[in-house]
């Protein structure tokens, strides 16, 4: 009897016969609709659910047996029959999470046999596959398609353990290895704008669904994770999970498969939520692509404006792209420019409390952003007010509110600022003699450079008050250049006030010094329209037969720049001063060429 036995067993050890019909199988097991015709002695000798499937049967000889919701499937039943037939196959971290349910599903514990495959399979999990990153969130990822049995028995959880110990532990052998102190790694990015790189094993962690992957962080961050690292594993992440939504930006609302849009919208607000609360920790471009894409999904409100509250927190390291927001879906302008006035907005409010965004109340106070930021991103504006300058249905209200959020201590020059108001005018010429005056006074004619008031001083667009001040300024700047003036400024002009200048002066100073600089201009202006009619003079004398280049000589009267430049200024002073007198000859002159640097015409 013994040697029969062993003689079956051996019999039995061969693949072949498992399947073949040369040992009449007896039992038909049906699992997830895939049919094994096996043998009832090796199957009930090592799985205790079928076990007792046979004894409770009510059929005195059972053939058939449905195991319709077997983990793994009719893969994992195949293993396990195989190895219930004693059946050599290699165990892997590709299939030990299956084999491990499987074995939990049939009950195959040493209770029945000693040995068996739950203890087979409990052995290399912890000795080989939760060991290493690479097998852990391999074992992680094969679980996803094995709930709720994978999650009943803890696999989950020990798999996210063995991860977030694993990748704490890899992270401060990489800290102490480049920098002994942590923290002057991320002063450093932070005095750099750059972010860290990403862990090796970060591409590993993509594979992942995206609530095991937040469950993942949450207890990397637990075990002591630093936050800031945890920006480049999300970049890695949101990359792969939305590809493709950039491809259709910018081209209207197009439709994609319902479930698709539901599961990049739950992926992208989870994505959001779990955003280090670090500065620097991102670039703005990928904070950008981020908000493009919630809008085109429809996120929540709250993941907008907190993305948009990132943006403006790191605001001076943008560039124009990151700004040129299009509307995915049919809108009143090009592009978004609500959106770019709230994290214009974001910025201005972060500069003036001079607080770090977050929500530890341990974090050290960070003093406002140095003057150079400041006018990186007053450049910034003035170049997407100039980009957005020439959109037909952007509004008058909508331009001068966004244009009025740049500081005047970011323009160190009002030649941006004047480039995009000449675009705008372009753009627009059915604005009221109102409209325009309103957008003209958003810059200070006192900061043009030379070449933007030669092109201001021959610019149609502009109404008559701001040519006649652009021209203003530049006699006045001609004037103290030639009496040796080294600012460059009138001292007769009125100084703008510098809210953030530490010079403190009486308020009584303040008035009286303004209270001369008054009538100085309006003794320069009586000065200037008498300067004006005596050049028409002269002009007339050398059309009536004088010498054409002739001029009168005055000791106290600097040399004038150029005919072109004189003959604008009487041009535009004659339209307030209608009794001025027009060169008789000034059809036959040669039109003054244009500068065209400042403008689109």
């Amino acid at each position: 009897m013994v040697f029969a036995l062993h003689l079956f067993f051996q019999m039995l050890q061969s693949t072949h016969l498992i399947f073949s019909q040369e040992i009449p199988s007896d039992v038909t097991v049906h699992a997830a609709g895939t049919p094994f015709a096996l043998h009832k002695f090796p199957l009930v000798s090592k799985c205790g659910y079928i076990r007792k499937l046979v004894s409770e049967s009510s059929e005195a000889d059972l053939s058939d047996i449905e195991l319709v919701d077997v983990p793994g499937g009719a893969e994992a039943f195949e293993l396990a029959a195989k190895f219930c037939y004693g059946i050599n196959f290699e165990i892997s971290t590709e299939n030990i999470a299956t084999l491990r349910c499987a074995a939990e599903y049939l009950e195959m514990t040493e209770d029945y046999a000693v040995g068996n495959l739950v203890g087979r399979t409990e052995a290399y999990l912890k000795e080989v596959a939760l060991k290493s990153l690479a097998g852990a969130i391999t074992v992680l990822h094969r679980t996803e398609s094995l709930f709720p049995i994978a999650e009943k028995m803890k696999l989950v959880s020990r798999c996210i353990d063995a991860i977030a110990f694993l990748a704490c532990k890899e992270s401060q052998f990489s800290m102490t290895a480049g920098n002994e102190d942590g923290n002057a790694i991320i002063s450093s990015m932070a005095s750099h704008h750059k972010s860290p790189f990403a862990e090796w094993w970060a591409e590993d962690l993509t594979i992942l669904r995206i609530d095991i992957f937040q469950r993942v962080l949450i207890a990397m961050t637990a075990r002591g994770y630093k936050q800031y690292a945890l920006g480049p594993i999300l970049m890695l992440y949101a990359q792969k999970s939305l590809r493709g939504l950039q491809d259709i930006f910018g081209k209207g609302r197009k439709k994609i498969e319902p479930e698709q849009e539901h599961k990049k919208r739950v992926i992208l607000e989870t994505i959001v939520g779990l955003l280090p609360r670090e500065k620097n920790t991102m670039s703005v471009s990928f904070l950008s692509m981020l908000l493009r894409a919630a809008m085109y999904l429809e996120t929540t409100v709250a993941c907008r404006l907190d993305l948009e509250k990132r943006m403006g927190l790191q605001l001076p390291q943008a560039v124009l792209d990151d700004l040129l927001i299009p509307y995915s879906f049919t809108g009143d302008t090009l592009f978004d420019v609500d959106t770019v006035q709230r994290i214009m907005t974001n910025y201005l409010e972060y500069e003036m409390d001079g607080r770090r965004f977050g929500f530890n109340a341990d974090e050290e106070y960070v003093s406002p952003p140095p003057p150079s930021d400041t006018e990186r991103v007053g450049k910034l504006m003035e170049n997407y007010l100039a980009e957005i300058a020439s959109d037909r249905n952007l509004s008058v209200s909508r331009f001068i509110n966004l244009a009025e959020l740049v500081p005047e201590q970011a323009r160190l020059t009002e030649d941006g600022m004047y480039r995009a108001i000449d675009i705008y005018l372009k753009a627009h010429p059915s604005l009221s003699e109102l409209e325009r005056k309103k957008v003209c006074s958003l810059m200070d004619c006192q900061k043009l450079s030379r070449e933007a008031c030669a092109h201001a001083a021959q610019n149609d667009r502009l109404p008559v008050q701001t040519v006649v001040q652009v021209l203003y300024y530049e006699q006045q700047r001609m004037r103290d250049t030639m009496n040796g003036s080294l600012g460059g400024e009138s001292p007769a002009a009125p100084r703008k006030l510098n809210v953030y200048s530490t010079d403190i002066h009486p308020v009584s100073d303040d008035l009286s010094r303004l209270k001369r600089e008054n009538e100085d201009l309006k003794i320069e202006l009586v000065k200037m329209k008498m300067r004006l009619r005596e050049i028409e003079k002269s002009t007339l004398k050398s059309a009536g037969g004088s010498s054409a280049g002739s001029t009168p000589s005055s000791a106290d009267k600097p040399p004038l720049p150029r005919k072109s430049f004189i003959n604008s200024m009487s041009k535009k002073l004659g339209r307030l001063y209608p009794f001025g007198i027009a060169p008789p000859n000034a059809k036959g002159k040669m039109k003054p060429s244009k500068d065209r640097r400042h403008s689109i015409s």
